[in-house]
């Protein structure tokens, strides 16, 4: 049995499977909707749930931090996360988004995760978090599990970069010069 073929099959269908998201930079996000749980608001000292939707998107660029509900999903891009707080973007004309998948967590530990994301919500309460129990926003725009996905918004929600999994240096620069020029 010849195996280059073989090899040349697999090789050319990797790319594929390594970028299989539905969303594509140049277009809308697509509409993806979150009932069971979703946007995590402060109201007083309490925190509360609210649906969200993507047609909430439009009017400021942002970073949407798409995540499994798993510490290293969270630790993957934190690199630009770190870079995002230290640029001290202006809040009306930027939003960061973290959707986190609940639904994506390590057997046994959802409470934590969602713990974890009201605690997120409350140190930084100028982001936008939301926690996607059933894992919709993934499903919908058929992320990988146990990952990150990084999408770069314009005001009208175009997309102007995406990447699942951990960005290098170089990619970073390139997400945060795209949020600053489209500011």
């Amino acid at each position: 049995m010849n195996k280059k073929p073989m090899i040349a099959l697999l090789a050319a269908l990797l790319p594929g499977l390594a970028s299989a998201h539905t969303i594509q930079v140049g277009e809308t996000i697509p509409a993806a909707t979150v009932s069971d749980k979703g946007e995590i608001t402060i109201q007083g000292d309490d925190i509360a749930y609210q649906n969200w939707s993507s047609s909430q998107l439009p009017g400021k660029v942002r970073v949407i931090q798409a995540i499994a509900g798993r510490s290293s999903a969270k630790e993957m891009n934190a690199e630009l996360m770190q870079a995002i707080t230290a640029a001290s973007l202006p809040s009306d004309k930027y939003q960061t988004t973290t959707i986190i998948n609940q639904d994506d967590a390590i057997w046994g530990t959802g409470g934590f995760v969602a713990s974890s994301a009201e605690d997120s919500k409350r140190e930084f309460s100028w982001s936008s978090m939301v926690l996607d129990a059933e894992g919709n926003v993934h499903a919908t725009w058929e992320l990988q599990e146990e990952n990150s996905a990084i999408i770069v918004l314009d005001q009208e929600s175009k997309v102007l970069f995406v990447k699942e999994g951990k960005l290098n240096p170089s990619e970073v620069e390139q997400a945060l010069g795209l949020v600053k020029n489209n500011l």
